[in-house]
């Protein structure tokens, strides 16, 4: 690198024949020796195949500082490959997770010689902002705590670290202030506490990604928590950009939903071989394309094609109708709980409950959905977590979209506003009934919110916010079309 430290990497080359040939980079932090395989398939198809470990991890010299340096160091490395006999000159960079990031930072590159020819993002963790919060504001925590006990501040990785902590600690989240989780995991994390500085810019600004000119295949789950971020990516990339979301969570193909169908089973490795082929000649239409797997049905849908917008006010005769709780307190102490589908029956209600009734037909969700609210919390900030589950025919609860937004409205007035849900993809069958709850956390998916006005992260105390939510003016917003049925392969490498 530019201060000499040396990033270990290995080089897989075709062996049909003697090349040079265009070249895939793979940089990542989760070890270049558990990707010998994929570098193998990709030289199968006739490119130079590139894993590296990024700075401070596994083989790597230098110091591991997460979402820092990746632009530099994927610079120099690209331009170092553009030296060697074996490479054509036209780079893919790939990555998945945080290696996703690694992949698209290089790609927005402005020296020419330091950037990407096209991009493969798969389940993108676009920068230390993005994955630490939600876009609207609340603090992720399951998800941050394993994945910095796992990686961070370490050169290696040690997957079951939360596992473990939580196993001799089931308390270990709810102990206060967040920011001294590191002590009560039993090792130094210094990055920790920059996890949680918003004022830190991630490097793929919106701006970043609109003036990218580079081809760009954006891959994710509907069941990954960063699928948000994954559509986002594809809607503001400057370049052709294509989308390929299926019923997955953040492993893809092999972390299928059980609304996964045979023909939702895809070769992603040899799709990306099509794809990125596609991207260096040429080929690509300019614009946007891409495919969604319909859940529940065998069917893949064109991502561009245009629905219509469903409209369920709260208490219609079609609507979702108010069951119980229109005021409820959102205690901290007693948090909804994000891993748990059951519901309280007895007690001071702790969330709003709607309910809608059986479906007369089968229903497919297509596109973005949400729910507009008309709201009173005695507190500022207030967190406003909504859930939508499905319940089939025999009460069976599967989650179906969540959402949480962070509300700065003045104590004791009325608010109306909309909670995006993302987008959805599912065939929901007759007689099944979606239950939205509404409520004040979303723990331990998400910090507590405490309603002292203290930052989430260092709060020491909690107190108790009393809300209400008004049926009248509230509605769920959903997109439903019919699935006509495309080939994903086609639709992405056209």
């Amino acid at each position: 690198m530019d201060d000499g430290a040396a990033l270990a990497t290995d080089v897989c080359l075709p062996d049909s024949d003697a090349g040079p040939h265009p070249a895939v980079v793979l940089r990542t932090p989760y070890g270049r020796h558990n990707h010998h395989a994929e570098l193998r398939a990709w030289a199968a198809h006739g490119f130079a195949a590139v894993a590296q470990d990024v700075r401070g991890r596994h083989e790597s010299e230098g110091d591991w500082r997460p979402y820092h340096r990746e632009a530099a160091d994927g610079a120099v490395t690209l331009r170092w490959l553009r030296t060697r006999s074996w490479s054509a000159g036209p780079v893919i960079t790939v990555g998945s997770s945080y290696a996703a990031h690694c992949a698209l930072t290089t790609a927005v590159d402005s020296d020419p010689t330091g950037r990407a020819d096209a991009v493969i993002a798969a389940v993108p963790a676009l920068g230390a902002s993005a994955t630490a919060r939600e876009p609207l504001g609340p603090e992720r925590l399951f998800s941050r705590a394993g994945w910095w006990a796992a990686h961070g501040d370490r050169p290696d990785s040690d997957s079951d670290a939360l596992d473990r902590a939580l196993a001799a600690d089931p308390q270990l989240l709810t102990h206060l202030p967040v920011a001294t989780l590191p002590e009560r995991l039993g090792r130094a994390l210094p990055s920790w506490r920059g996890v949680w500085n918003a004022e830190q810019p991630d490097p793929l600004t919106p701006g970043r990604l609109r003036s990218a000119r580079v081809p760009l295949l954006a891959i994710g789950g509907t069941r990954d928590p960063f699928a948000p971020d994954t559509h986002r990516l594809w809607q503001e990339w400057g370049g052709p950009a294509r989308l390929l979301i299926g019923p997955w969570g953040h492993g893809l193909t092999a972390d299928p939903g059980p609304e996964a169908r045979p023909g939702h089973r895809l070769n992603l490795g040899r799709l990306y071989a099509q794809w990125g082929r596609a991207a260096l000649v040429g080929t690509l239409r300019k614009g946007r394309r891409g495919a969604l797997a319909l859940g529940g049905s065998p069917l893949w849908c064109r991502a561009t094609d245009q629905h219509s917008e469903l409209v369920w006010d709260v208490g219609s005769a079609e609507g979702p109708r108010l069951l119980h709780g229109a005021a409820f307190v959102a205690d901290p102490a007693r948090p909804v709980r994000s891993d748990l589908l059951d519901v309280p029956d007895t007690g001071t209600p702790d969330r709003c409950l709607l309910l809608t009734a059986p479906l007369a037909r089968p229903l497919d969700l297509l596109g973005p959905a949400a729910l507009r609210l008309h709201t009173v919390a005695d507190a500022t900030p207030a967190d406003w977590a909504v859930r939508i589950v499905t319940l089939d025919p025999t009460g069976t609860a599967a989650p179906l979209a969540t959402a949480v937004v962070r509300r700065t409205d003045p104590p004791g007035t009325e608010a109306s506003f909309t909670v995006p849900l993302g987008q959805l993809a599912r065939r929901l069958p007759a007689r099944t009934r979606l239950r939205i709850e509404i409520a004040g956390h979303h723990f331990p998916a998400h910090i507590r919110q405490p309603h002292t006005g203290e930052d989430p992260v260092t709060a020491t105390r909690l107190l108790a916010s009393h809300r209400t939510v008004r049926p009248a003016g509230s509605a769920l917003l959903l997109t439903t079309g019919r699935g006509r049925g495309v080939n994903p392969v086609q639709e992405i490498c056209r």
